[in-house]
C-alpha cells in the first residue's frame, strides 16, 4: 500500500482546502517544486498533483508547475487531476513525463470519454470519484449529482481504469478519518484498485485501510495531515511495507 503524499496547486501555490472550499484554503509553500522534492525524500513513492483553479477552469492553469516537478523527478511516477478535459491536455501531460491523469467531472458528466481515452493512452488513465453521501460531485466539487460513486465505478470494470482516486468530501482536510468502508465497497463492487483519499489523518487510518487493503486498495492520499505533522510520511511507508510482508 503506498503513502501518496499530495501536493494542491492555487495560484502557482501549495495549498490545502477544508471540503473542496477554495475560499477556505491554508497556504503551506510558495515554492510547490521544494515541496515535492522534501516528499521525494522522505521515501514518497508517487505523488498526486492537484491543478484546483484547473479544476473550476475545465483546462489546466497550473500546469507549468506540473511540469517543472516532473522535469525535476523524471524517475517519480506521478498522478495529476484537475482540469483534464481533453485528449490533448493528457497527451501533453503524458509528454511532460507525468505517468498518469486522473479524469474527474468528465468522467461522470461523459463516461465514455474514459473509455476513448483509456484506448487512446492505455495503462495512463486514472479515475477520480469524489462523493458525497456515496453520490457524486462534479465540478470541483460545486455540483453534486444523483450518481451513486459504487453504479458508476462499474461502469469502468472493464475499460483498463488504472485505479480509481475516491475521495469522500466531507471528510477531506477535516483531520476527521478516513472513511474506510465506503472505499474498500468501491473497490469490491468495480474491481479496479482504488486508492483513499479524504481524512487521513494518522497511522490509525492507515492501519484501518491496511486492514481492507486486500479487497484492493492500492493506496492512500494525505495532505493536510503530513503538512501538519499528524502523519509522517517515511515512518507511514515503512510500517505499511512491513506490514504487507508480513502476507496481510
Amino acid at each position: 500500500m503506498l503513502i501518496i503524499p499530495a501536493i494542491d496547486l492555487k495560484d502557482g501555490k501549495c495549498v490545502r482546502l477544508r471540503q473542496g472550499r477554495m475560499e477556505d484554503s491554508t497556504v503551506f509553500s510558495d515554492d510547490p517544486v521544494e515541496v515535492a522534492a522534501r516528499w521525494v525524500d522522505a521515501g514518497a513513492r508517487r505523488l498526486h498533483l492537484v491543478d484546483l483553479n484547473g479544476a473550476f477552469a475545465g483546462e489546466p492553469v497550473n500546469g507549468e508547475i506540473v511540469n517543472a516537478i516532473a522535469r525535476r523527478f523524471p524517475d517519480l511516477p506521478i498522478q495529476i487531476g484537475g482540469g483534464i478535459r481533453s485528449a490533448e491536455t493528457i497527451e501533453a501531460y503524458l509528454r511532460a513525463g507525468v505517468q498518469w491523469v486522473i479524469i474527474g467531472t468528465k468522467a461522470v458528466k461523459e463516461p465514455e470519454f474514459v473509455t476513448e481515452m483509456c484506448r487512446l493512452f492505455p495503462g495512463h488513465i486514472i479515475v477520480g470519484l469524489d462523493a458525497k453521501d456515496g453520490r457524486v460531485a462534479t465540478d470541483g466539487w460545486a455540483e453534486v449529482s444523483e450518481v451513486m460513486a459504487t453504479d458508476l465505478a462499474r461502469r469502468f470494470a472493464d475499460d483498463g481504469v488504472e485505479a480509481i482516486v475516491y475521495t469522500d468530501i466531507s471528510r477531506d482536510g477535516m483531520m476527521q478519518g478516513v472513511n474506510v468502508e465506503a472505499t474498500a465497497a468501491l473497490a469490491k463492487a468495480s474491481g479496479i484498485p482504488v486508492i483513499a483519499s479524504g481524512g487521513v489523518t494518522n497511522m490509525d487510518d492507515l492501519m484501518k485501510l491496511a486492514e481492507v487493503s486486500s479487497q484492493g486498495i492500492l493506496g492512500a492520499i494525505t495532505g493536510r495531515a503530513i503538512y501538519e505533522g499528524t502523519l509522517d510520511v517515511a515512518e507511514a511507508q515503512a510500517w505499511c511495507d512491513s506490514f504487507i510482508q508480513k502476507g496481510h
